[in-house]
C-alpha cells in the first residue's frame, strides 16, 4: 500500500469553480463494439476507469481523476454525456440530464436491468488492462454511471470496483440498475476471486438511498463494503447544478467533497486510492 495517503495525493489547490480545459490529458478517440467514443487518459502504471457522474465530466471529476493518476495509475475517462470539462451549470445539466434519460444507451428507470453501454465499458477495461498490464483494471462510477463498476465486473479484468452514489434506477429507491442474471455472476466472482466493492453515499442522499444500499448488501453479503457518510461532512456549496437540482448531500468524492485534511470525503478519497493500489500493483512492488 501507499506509504501516505496525505503526501502520494496531494495536489495544488485546482481551479473548481470554472470550466476545466482538460488540457493536461490526452483525448483519444477509441472504438470498440462498433461504437467510438473519446476518452481522457493521463498517467502512468494500472488501469482505472474514471466514470463521471451527471451531467459530464465537470471540473471536480476531472479532479478526482487526477488524484488517481498522482497515485500512479493510468487514468481512462470516457466521454459518455455532456460538455467535456464544463462547470455544471443549471440550464445546461438539466438539458443534458434529460437527454440521457431518453438515451437507448442508458437505463435510468426501471430495476433489474444493465444499461447497454457497460457493455461498452467492459471493452474499454480489456483494452485498459492490454495496454497499462498489472494484474487488473479498476473502476469508479458515480451517481448515474455508480452501478456501471459492478456490471463490468463482468469482464475479468476488473478487479477493483467502486460504487460513488449508485442512483439508478431514478423511480426505485430500492432497485438495483443490473440484470439479476448479472448480479448472480457478480457474486460468484466476488466469491470465487476473493474479490469486494466498495460503495459510497451520504446518509441523507435522496437518490441513492438506505433501500438500496441494503440491496446490495442483501445481493452480495460481506463482499459489499458500504460506507455512509454524515450530511454534515458534504461541502455547501457545490455548483450550480448541484445547488438547483440535487439539493442534498449526493456527491462524495466530487461536487460534495470538502478539499481539506481530516475531512470524512478526503478520508473516502483516500481509502479508494489505497483499494486501487492494493488490487492493482503487482505484489513486491511496494504497493
Amino acid at each position: 500500500m501507499a506509504a501516505s495517503s496525505t503526501t502520494e495525493h496531494a495536489l495544488p489547490n485546482l481551479q473548481t469553480q470554472a470550466d476545466d480545459p482538460l488540457d493536461d490529458f490526452t483525448p483519444r478517440q477509441i472504438t470498440l463494439d462498433d461504437a467510438t467514443r473519446v476518452v481522457h487518459m493521463a498517467g502512468s502504471g494500472p488501469a482505472v476507469i474514471v466514470l463521471a457522474e451527471m451531467p459530464g465530466i465537470s471540473p471536480h471529476v476531472a479532479r478526482f481523476a487526477r488524484w488517481v493518476r498522482g497515485a500512479g495509475f493510468t487514468v481512462y475517462m470516457p466521454s459518455l454525456f455532456g460538455r467535456d470539462g464544463a462547470l455544471p451549470l443549471a440550464d445546461e445539466g438539466a438539458k443534458v440530464f434529460k437527454r440521457v434519460c431518453i438515451s437507448a444507451e442508458f437505463r435510468a428507470f426501471g430495476a433489474n436491468v444493465s444499461s447497454p453501454v457497460t457493455g461498452w465499458l467492459r471493452a474499454l477495461a480489456r483494452l485498459a488492462h492490454e495496454e497499462c498490464g498489472g494484474p487488473g483494471v479498476g473502476a469508479i462510477g458515480m451517481c448515474f454511471t455508480g452501478n456501471f463498476a459492478l456490471t463490468m465486473m463482468l469482464e475479468p479484468a476488473v478487479l477493483a470496483p467502486v460504487l460513488s452514489q449508485p442512483s439508478l434506477p431514478l423511480d426505485d429507491p430500492a432497485g438495483l440498475e443490473i440484470s439479476p442474471q448479472d448480479l448472480d455472476s457478480v457474486r460468484q466472482r466476488l466469491e470465487r476471486e476473493d474479490l469486494s466493492v466498495l460503495a459510497y453515499r451520504f446518509a441523507g442522499d435522496r437518490v441513492c438511498t438506505a433501500q438500496r444500499f441494503a440491496a446490495y448488501e442483501q445481493a452480495l453479503g460481506s463482499r459489499f463494503m458500504a460506507r455512509v457518510l454524515p450530511d454534515g461532512a458534504a461541502n455547501p456549496d457545490p455548483p450550480p447544478f448541484f445547488a438547483t437540482h440535487v439539493p442534498f448531500p449526493h456527491s462524495v468524492v466530487t461536487a460534495h467533497l470538502i478539499d481539506e485534511a481530516g475531512q470524512p470525503t478526503i478520508a473516502s478519497r483516500n481509502e479508494i486510492l489505497d483499494f486501487f493500489a492494493r488490487r492493482l500493483r503487482p505484489q513486491g512492488s511496494g504497493s
